[in-house]
């Protein structure tokens, strides 16, 4: 049986597993900065040629891991690739982005429907960055046919992400999702993630602060111990920009983050981890009032982030508490 992998970053290790004859990583993050642009999206599904060029980092092929014929057929659109396969499996884990990036591949797949028959969704209740690719396991996780009607749940929740404003994402998490068992915990979660109207703080930001209030004064911790963090919308980049907003605004809630991040390159890795691992951490008297629910932090802190396609801004301010309202 020709198989085909289709997978998130996440799923490194099972690209490198020899699981399947193929498999084919994602190149975007879906949270934490604005989403990429449409021709993006169009580029990294569709053919290379000297007509259509395609950066190489842009382009499917980049991400993909196999045999010598795949590679001899990298310049094709992904649908071409996936023609000859019988079986093309669909791994993500429940992480936000890895269920947001199920649902751009599938809403991709809806326009394509003698393809249908050929899809399988893997149920993984793991995350796929602790296997080791010789885990025995891996034919182990459940998997289901996806159907037609699934691709058009895919493409409606992938549509609303996207939207200008989050009502539409609001509205699709209390649709029939049983086809996509991770996908409506992994919506809430980003819900839970806009501005809360309690503290004017998401769900990851506040549990930053509550954490720093516990003594935890070093942002090792904050970065890498997820079983404390509690939340797993972020990785340790987008963790590291939140801390920034919550201690370098006019009104911090946090001090002692280390002050050389106003001017280090957001691309040195390095430097921003070396200044990161010299701040000791504590909470402001303003940030015990944001986490007592006494004051809102976007009463005095300038607000501009993404959340899918809805650009934040203290003028467009959305607000969750197990609602939606806009300001």
């Amino acid at each position: 049986m020709k198989r085909l992998i289709l997978t998130s970053p996440s799923g490194l290790t099972l690209a490198r597993s020899g699981f399947a004859e193929v498999a084919v990583t994602s190149a975007f993050r879906f949270v934490g900065g604005p989403l990429p642009s449409p021709g993006e999206l169009e580029a990294y599904f569709g053919s290379r040629s000297d007509k259509n060029p395609v950066g190489h980092w842009s382009h499917w092929s980049a991400w993909g891991q196999g045999s010598q014929d795949a590679r001899a057929r990298r310049d094709l659109a992904l649908i071409e690739f996936c023609d000859p396969y019988e079986v093309i499996e669909l791994w993500f884990d429940p992480g936000p982005d890895d269920q947001l990036q199920l649902i751009w591949m599938l809403d991709h797949f809806r326009a394509y429907p003698a393809m249908v028959d050929k899809l399988k969704l893997r149920l993984v209740a793991f995350d796929l960055l602790t296997m080791h690719e010789t885990w025995r396991g891996w034919d182990q996780v459940p998997l289901v046919n996806v159907r037609s009607a699934d691709l058009e749940i895919a493409s409606a929740c992938w549509q609303a992400y996207q939207a200008t404003t989050p009502e539409a994402c609001f509205d699709v998490v209390h649709r029939d999702l049983s086809g996509f068992p991770l996908l409506r915990p992994a919506l809430l979660d980003l819900l839970r993630d806009l501005p809360s109207s309690r503290s004017g703080l998401g769900a990851t930001e506040m549990r930053l602060l509550e954490l720093v209030a516990a003594g935890f004064m070093g942002t090792n911790a904050l970065f890498y111990l997820r079983g404390f963090r509690q939340r797993g919308v972020f990785n340790d980049m987008e963790i590291g920009r939140l801390l920034e907003g919550l201690a370098h605004g006019p009104r911090p809630a946090i001090a002692g983050l280390d002050d050389g991040l106003r001017s280090i390159d957001p691309d040195n890795a390095r430097r921003r981890l070396e200044a990161f691992q010299r701040s000791r951490l504590s909470v402001t008297e303003f940030g015990k009032a944001v986490l007592a629910h006494k004051a809102d932090f976007t009463d005095h802190n300038p607000i501009n982030r993404w959340w899918g396609g809805t650009h934040l801004t203290n003028d467009n301010l959305w607000r969750w508490n197990q609602s939606l309202r806009k300001l």
